[in-house]
């Protein structure tokens, strides 16, 4: 929860380790008597502090920093490094004690107060980490933000968004605040209060892409499609340009049959460098569906997958199964193939092309693909049983049963697989004219087919 990263610390404190102790110790003064001697010490014990705590020895630490007080108990300083060595120890109870010493001491200073914070942020007290985080926003208004998640945290909705609107108003909206914000609306349940800041931001910031885009997926998630489908013309108008709209366009195009429409949205949103490329892969999907209900446009589809980017395997999936269920194996193994060059390890893309293989009779490439695939995936029976298809269709039946013996090894509870391994040792033999094993494998297979 904690926002701001404080690796300075060390170097100021070094800076300004004479201004905070000026009233007690002297660093820099040449002793002329036997309190020298003392401010030697002291010094001498704080630096080596410093030092044990920069190669993280907080034990150490700890040690020389008692050492100090031995000498002298009113330095705060001394007692704000001592509540970061017990911090860092998870020792958070002395840590309390030795920086509300040092609040104490110096109850205005922002480092003391920030490491308190800290230590209650470890603990999870929220009260407590509140408490000290109101004290430091009247110094700095950068906790403010810290504080409305505080404040979320503890439920305490009203003080967050009173907060969060505070910040917006002065600094502009901002992602993090607007995560908080969400997270208020989702906890009390105030979609409408949710809107209605996102159309005053409309309102207020006509130019303003991502409050539009904000206010149309609020109102799609509030079933208000409508009033999304207006906003999102609204926005198109405003910014003619834009890209990102036509994720939400395409989907009200289509649902109010506006087909040409609709997929001119869905080739902006695949061609778009904005875009990424799951977002792409779901719109391919609905553009998949789309066609199988309307195959006129399936020149369209096609012409979709080229607009895609180079680096998404799954729209050519999505548009070779299309073609799969239509029957069209020519197309659909066309498709897989370039999802393959662009995921040249996919098991289930890998798979699918052999299957089409076979079935298209390409016996050559299926036997040397799935000789490959064996050295990616040696332990997928499927492989075994593919390359021993194809070898038993080029009549190398030895080099068949070799290869389909080694796969029964891989087969585990699965009665469909060790069948159709049989049934392929059955041909092998029985073209060796081996007829007793072919018969032997071939009853085999019979055995585990299911009875109706």
């Amino acid at each position: 929860m904690k926002l701001k990263q404080h690796i300075v610390k060390l170097l100021i404190v070094l800076f300004l380790v004479p201004g905070f102790t000026m009233a007690q110790v002297d660093f820099n003064k040449t002793p002329d008597d036997d309190l020298g001697n003392v401010e030697d010490e002291f010094q001498q014990h704080f630096f080596e502090a410093l030092k044990q705590k920069g190669i993280e020895n907080y034990e150490r630490a700890v040690d020389a920093l008692k050492k100090c007080l031995n000498i002298k108990s009113d330095v705060a300083v001394v007692y704000y490094e001592l509540g970061k060595n017990y911090n860092k120890l998870k020792n958070f109870g002395a840590a309390e004690d030795a920086l509300k010493e040092a609040v104490s001491m110096d109850e205005d200073n922002e480092w003391y107060l920030d490491e308190l914070y800290d230590v209650y942020i470890q603990q999870e007290d929220f009260k407590r980490a509140i408490k000290t985080v109101e004290h430091l926003v009247e110094y700095h208004p950068d906790y403010k933000e810290d504080l409305a998640a505080l404040y979320v945290r503890t439920e305490n909705y009203k003080d967050a968004l009173k907060l969060l609107d505070e910040l917006d108003e002065t600094y502009g909206v901002s992602p993090s605040r607007d995560i908080l914000r969400n997270q208020v609306y989702k906890a009390t349940g105030k979609k409408k209060d949710q809107i209605e800041n996102l159309e005053e931001r409309v309102e207020d910031n006509p130019d303003e892409e991502s409050n539009y885009l904000a206010l149309i997926f609020r109102y799609s998630e509030n079933n208000q499609k409508e009033e999304a489908f207006e906003t999102a013309k609204k926005l198109l108008e405003i910014k003619p340009n834009s890209e990102l709209v036509h994720l939400a366009l395409y989907k009200f195009y289509l649902e109010d049959g506006e087909a040409e429409k609709a997929i001119t949205s869905m080739k902006v949103v695949l061609k778009s460098l904005q875009i990424k490329p799951q977002a792409k892969a779901m719109v391919l999907t609905d553009f998949v569906k789309f066609v199988k209900d309307h195959p006129e446009y399936e020149t369209d589809l096609v012409e979709a997958t080229t607009l895609a980017q180079e680096d998404d395997p799954k729209s050519y999936q999505e548009v070779a199964q299309y073609f799969l269920q239509k029957g069209n194996k020519e197309k659909a193994l066309e498709y897989f193939q370039k999802a393959l060059n662009l995921e040249g390890n996919n098991f289930g893309v890998l798979r699918n092309i052999l299957l089409l293989q076979l079935d298209l009779e390409q016996y050559d490439d299926v036997v040397s693909k799935s000789e490959n695939a064996l050295i990616m995936y040696p332990s997928q029976p499927i492989f075994y049983l593919i390359n021993g298809v194809a070898l038993n269709k080029q009549d190398k039946s030895h080099q068949a049963i070799d290869v389909l013996t080694m796969g029964l090894d891989y087969i585990i509870e699965d009665d469909k697989m060790l069948s159709d391994f049989y049934v392929q040792l059955s041909i092998a033999h029985t073209k060796l004219n081996h007829a007793s094993k072919g018969k032997m494998y071939r009853e085999k297979a019979q055995k585990l087919k299911p009875t109706n």
